[in-house]
């Protein structure tokens, strides 16, 4: 629950976010990719919020990691306009807010947590899997007696307004999650939201992190985790080569190794955005008929600071921010475009 004065506060910075996100609309161009590192980029068009306190540790020289790291802390904790990730986020069918993150380093570390209740940042707790373990994933009960072991606050994550939309689901109990509702008049607050905050980012030094977030399905099996929290599948980097990061419908992805995919086609030279068509050509000819009432995209970067997405439904969305072309928002492209 929120006091008075934290919920003035939070608001305040949930109306950034929307002032924010109708000026770069504005300011939504086709463009020739920007090789000017430091770079961050993100999914849908909250992520330009996370990308300007992201920018704040590039700016200054910090490392791509701890950029992540801010970056994703800001709708897993401050965008109450945003019912996908953190403390705003949807409950699963039982009435749990299950958060599932993961991060990724220059160096390959990696670590996740999954199916994680009664913290705020799972993305801090990740990057704490990652740094104080040698492992690379806790779940569950787990994950938050690690977390509160690392002086994590245990806090209610379930607000009001997500406790209400459950019960009107509970109504009905039927289960079709909707594409696209991250975006524009369908934002959270809509029905069953899905999605997530996937970031890379490129410092000065060149170095490339990521970062993964969400609180996963609207209404999903309790115990459900999608591809957030699976390096390989929600995010991978390689330093040599650059990092992807996915958003949609986790269980296409996870049978796809998606982002490991898009990394390697990278290698093999193709471009990011036809390293991430490619891929979400691949779920589509596995399955043409689910494809067609699923969202999937991905999003890509390479070490040259170029960087391309694409999705299987329009709709989706990336968020840019670097030296020369801050705060960009650009429409990613899809295999079905609007109005087809």
């Amino acid at each position: 629950m929120y006091n008075r004065r934290k919920f003035i506060k939070i608001s305040a910075a949930g109306a950034s976010l929307a002032a924010l996100s109708n000026s770069a609309l504005a300011k939504t161009v086709s463009l020739k990719p920007d090789t000017n590192l430091p770079i961050v980029i993100s999914t849908w068009d909250f992520g330009i919020y996370a990308n300007k306190e992201a920018w704040k540790t590039l700016e200054k020289g910090g490392r791509a990691l701890d950029a992540i790291e801010a970056g994703a802390r800001v709708p897993e904790e401050l965008d109450i306009t945003n019912g996908t990730v953190g403390r705003t986020g949807t409950p699963d069918r039982d009435g749990h807010v299950t958060l599932d993150s993961c991060i990724m380093d220059e160096f390959g570390n990696c670590g996740s947590v999954a199916a994680m209740e009664n913290i705020a940042h799972p993305i801090s707790v990740a990057r704490m899997v990652m740094e104080r373990t040698p492992h690379v994933m806790l779940v569950g009960e787990g994950a938050t007696q690690f977390a509160v072991e690392q002086g994590m606050k245990k806090e209610k994550l379930l607000t009001p307004k997500a406790e209400k939309a459950w019960k009107e689901w509970l109504k009905t109990a039927k289960y079709s999650p909707v594409m696209n509702v991250e975006n524009g008049s369908n934002r959270p607050g809509g029905k069953y939201n899905h999605d997530t905050i996937g970031m890379l980012a490129i410092d000065a030094k060149g170095n490339i992190s990521g970062g993964c977030t969400t609180s996963g399905m609207a209404f999903k099996m309790h115990g459900r985790v999608g591809d957030s929290p699976i390096i390989g599948a929600g995010l991978y980097v390689d330093n040599e080569v650059g990092g992807a990061t996915s958003t949609g419908v986790g269980e296409e992805v996870i049978r796809n190794v998606g982002s490991f995919l898009v990394v390697e086609l990278m290698r093999q030279g193709m471009s990011p955005e036809d390293a991430c068509k490619e891929a979400v050509h691949r779920i589509i000819k596995k399955k043409p008929e689910t494809a067609k009432q699923i969202q999937v995209g991905f999003l890509a970067i390479n070490k040259k600071g170029e960087y391309g997405a694409y999705a299987i439904q329009s709709g989706f969305s990336f968020a840019v921010c670097d030296a020369k072309q801050q705060d960009l928002l650009i429409p990613g492209k899809s295999y079905y475009p609007a109005g087809k």
